[in-house]
């Protein structure tokens, strides 16, 4: 058994299928990137393990595991063999114990070239933690609700600039109708794993565009290192016209269920006030959007002048686009990008 820790693991793992042969419950509350979750145990089976290890020790527990386990060796040499016709694969559990031992030793048995993660995922998840950030830089895309930030994204994207979409990776939009239609959002620990794998396609030497988020998407909070990390970050803040912004938000909302977007509005009743409330919800039932729109705009750019309060100290460049073609702003914002990399490098 060829066990390796978490950089040559992830390195590895660019050619090879990643087995996580922890229980499912272990498995969906995070995993690794792309990862593929064979149990050795199911839930409950895992569950009576633990409880008879603890009541009657390791002997017990260790010949309760073989009874269980003993039946589905066959199921897993078939699928691995699916999974990896080429017989290489890696392996891991919780701490890179018993679980990935067994396994490895069951599909080396059977042919294949194993490599197992020292430490399991509790390895791979502190070398998460410690590298999330490290050495990377970042430029931080901001503007009022309906700028376009995540549309403006996706063109640099398109261009071939280095992006991290925080808001695509939290399946939620940021606001509080941006959960509307998107389903369920990955747990926190998930986020991180995915926001880390996402980093490793960029070298440490670019520049990579983040948009200019809160604390909080959804209920995902982000973690500690890349928050500070854009709060250090240079920020570019666009100005687009008025009408573009209202047109933006009703491409990307005027489609969802007015209920859940009528539910939205209740839930921000307190800072809107009720006669605004009240407006907003008359027109939606018309439906008339643009003037929902309209009626909201203060309010959310209002609570965007005072999230910029926590970034006294960061270096803001504003960028106004609102006489130009919005088919340029990709050109103008790598433009501007350019100029503060040879500012910061002069």
């Amino acid at each position: 058994m060829n066990g390796i820790g978490p950089q040559e693991f992830l390195s590895q793992a660019l050619g090879k299928p990643i087995i996580d042969v922890r229980s499912p419950a272990e498995f969906n509350q995070a995993h690794i990137t792309g990862a593929i979750n064979l149990p050795l145990f199911t839930d409950d089976e895992r569950a009576k393990v633990g409880t008879a290890y603890k009541k009657t020790g390791r002997s017990y527990a260790f010949d309760l595991g073989l009874d269980i386990v003993g039946p589905k060796m066959s199921g897993f040499v078939k699928f691995a063999r699916k999974l990896a016709p080429d017989k290489h694969l890696l392996v891991h559990c919780w701490r890179g114990g018993m679980r990935s031992a067994s396994m490895a030793w069951l599909l080396e048995t059977a042919g294949f070239h194993v490599q197992v993660l020292k430490g399991g995922y509790k390895a791979y998840r502190s070398f998460v933690r410690e590298n999330l950030v490290t050495g990377r830089k970042f430029i931080i895309l901001g503007g009022l609700t309906g700028s376009g930030k995540t549309l403006w994204l996706k063109k640099l994207t398109e261009s071939g600039e280095p992006v991290v979409d925080l808001e695509s990776l939290a399946n939620h939009r940021g606001s509080v109708f941006g959960g509307i239609g998107l389903g369920e959002q990955p747990t926190n620990e998930q986020f991180e794993n995915n926001l880390f794998n996402h980093l490793q396609f960029f070298h440490h030497d670019q520049v990579i565009w983040l948009e200019d988020e809160s604390r909080q998407i959804g209920r995902i909070f982000l973690p500690e290192p890349i928050y500070l990390a854009m709060l250090s970050s240079p920020l570019i803040r666009i100005k687009v016209p008025d009408e573009l912004r209202i047109k933006i938000i009703i491409d990307e909302y005027a489609g969802l269920d007015p209920e859940k977007l009528a539910t939205s509005i209740k839930q921000i009743s307190k800072r809107l006030g009720g006669l605004v409330t009240s407006q907003c919800l008359e027109l939606l039932e018309k439906p008339d959007f643009p003037e929902v729109v309209r009626l909201l705009l203060p309010y959310y750019d209002k609570t965007y002048s005072h999230s910029l309060q926590v970034r006294i100290n960061q270096k803001v460049t504003e960028l106004d686009l609102v006489d130009s073609d919005p088919g340029t702003y990709a050109g103008k914002l790598i433009e501007k990008k350019t100029q503060l990399i040879q500012y910061d490098q002069g």
